[in-house]
């Protein structure tokens, strides 16, 4: 037996609005899939309405639905409120997995699941001389203000608290299954960090990767060559995928905004 996944990104529902048109088109192309339980890999809506949106998946789909926020999910609200919320409402869902509060998910006998939101750790491209400036920057509470030192204090915080998440459950994880599926919405390493077909801008890296959780995934997998593992990310809007070791395989999803799609459907034993 094998589960098929259907994995979607940066979806950003928000840009649908209460067209029943655009929501009703979408909901076909994950029927039309056909799969067994989906993985998103954020940006699913803003602070606001990130809940409702979830809400709104669970009731209409009725599959067991694991995914990760993305930066743009804490837009015009709180990183803090955001998860709270977002941690309630799982937390009374069966079929709603937020993993980064998770522990490992078993997808088939020999797969098993884990993943964090992730953040952009400021720490790989050119930091100190971007000219690169989010929205994050002026719509998320705990960044908005900041001086460009403070700001990259933060942003590491940020990326180690996603990296120790990800050590704690491949620690749980790698002694069972043969295969781990990593989703984390920031691309994990330079390679990537897709953009116009091509990776690793050094003014986008430092928000648009997370070298913390690219070195937990590297030490994993080099230290057991004998398992395997696949990691689905976004935030670039970018399609592209990487061999980082033999046995580690990034893939980064494209995106549009209004036009939310399903990347793929991949079969897990």
């Amino acid at each position: 037996m094998t589960t098929k996944a259907i994995w979607m990104t940066d979806i950003h529902l928000n840009f649908l609005g209460e067209d029943a048109a655009r929501w009703e088109a979408f909901y076909d192309e994950l029927a039309y899939a056909d799969g067994d339980c989906f993985l998103i890999s954020g940006d699913i809506g803003e602070a606001d309405s990130v809940v409702d949106y979830l809400t709104r998946l669970v009731d209409r789909l009725e599959k067991p639905i694991y995914f990760v926020l993305g930066n743009h999910d804490y837009y015009h609200g709180s990183i803090r409120e955001v998860r709270e919320a977002v941690a309630e409402l799982s937390a009374g869902s069966p079929s709603l997995v937020w993993l980064s509060v998770s522990g490992p998910v078993r997808l088939g006998a020999k797969t098993g699941l884990v993943g964090h939101d992730g953040w952009g750790d400021g720490r790989l491209g050119n930091y100190a001389n971007t000219p690169v400036d989010l929205n994050d920057f002026y719509l998320i509470e705990e960044l908005a203000g900041l001086s460009h030192e403070d700001l990259l204090e933060k942003i590491e915080i940020l990326g180690d608290e996603a990296a120790r998440h990800l050590r704690r459950q491949l620690d749980q994880a790698i002694g069972v299954y043969d295969h781990l599926v990593v989703l984390t919405h920031v691309p994990p390493f330079a390679e990537s960090c897709w953009s116009d077909g091509r990776p690793g801008d050094p003014d986008w890296l430092p928000y648009f990767s997370c070298q913390a959780v690219g070195a937990v995934l590297r030490e994993t997998m080099a230290a057991r060559p004998e398992k395997q593992m696949t990691v689905f990310c976004g935030h670039t809007h970018g399609a592209g995928q990487v061999e980082i070791l033999s046995n580690l395989t990034v893939h980064t999803g494209a995106a549009k905004y209004y036009k939310p799609t399903v990347q793929g459907v991949w079969e897990f034993e």
